[in-house]
């Protein structure tokens, strides 16, 4: 519920800031902006290629999960035999296959970690090319009609508000404000958190 609230707040806030925009350029004489938005995850999830990655990426989490049960049950049985013989080894022997279990138990959890990871990276790697088709699309779109701004209509932590911005009309002062700060930004490093 507080993610929604935040969620709504900034997009209430995005408002506010581009009437303020708007008025701005209305009081200097300048053509009023120009602005639209979209639906970046209808556009997304309505693509061709997004059920193919989908069922793709349903294959390897399923392969996974295999390998993981595998190793369970691995484990699951090591260790109940230990159990079972555990009174009759000597102490030498049981802290082996102590160290023995403690092992197989922390190399499950890195492979589990470790799939994880591959499978967030495949994630990227897979859905990367669409995003590019549909942010190209936008920027298209928005020159086609003329659009200043074209913001996201629903935006989540990791996602941008602002999709296109006309670089002719909407100015970025990052840099500006940072020297008023008196901070260093590297312009370059700025650049690239804008894409």
């Amino acid at each position: 519920m507080r993610l929604y609230s935040l969620k709504r707040s900034a997009g209430y806030l995005a408002a506010v800031l581009l009437l303020g925009f708007v008025a701005a350029a209305q009081a200097q004489q300048l053509p009023p902006l120009r602005i639209g938005y979209t639906d970046h995850e209808v556009l997304i999830s309505n693509m061709p290629q997004t059920r193919t990655i989908q069922e793709e990426l349903q294959a390897e989490v399923e392969s996974g999960q295999r390998i993981l049960q595998s190793m369970q049950e691995d484990y699951a049985g090591k260790l109940e035999r230990y159990q079972t013989q555990r009174s009759l080894l000597s102490e030498e022997a049981r802290q082996r296959r102590e160290e023995e279990l403690l092992s197989l138990q922390q190399e499950l959890q890195e492979k589990a970690a470790e799939l994880e990871q591959e499978l967030v990276q495949r994630e990227i790697d897979l859905f990367s090319p669409i995003y590019a088709l549909v942010d190209e699309a936008i920027r298209t779109v928005a020159t086609e009609r003329g659009l200043d701004l074209v913001l996201r209509t629903q935006a989540g932590p990791a996602q941008p508000i602002l999709l296109y911005a006309n670089e002719d009309r909407i100015v970025d002062i990052t840099l500006d404000v940072a020297r008023e700060l008196g901070i260093d930004v590297d312009a370059a490093m700025q650049s690239a958190s804008d894409n």
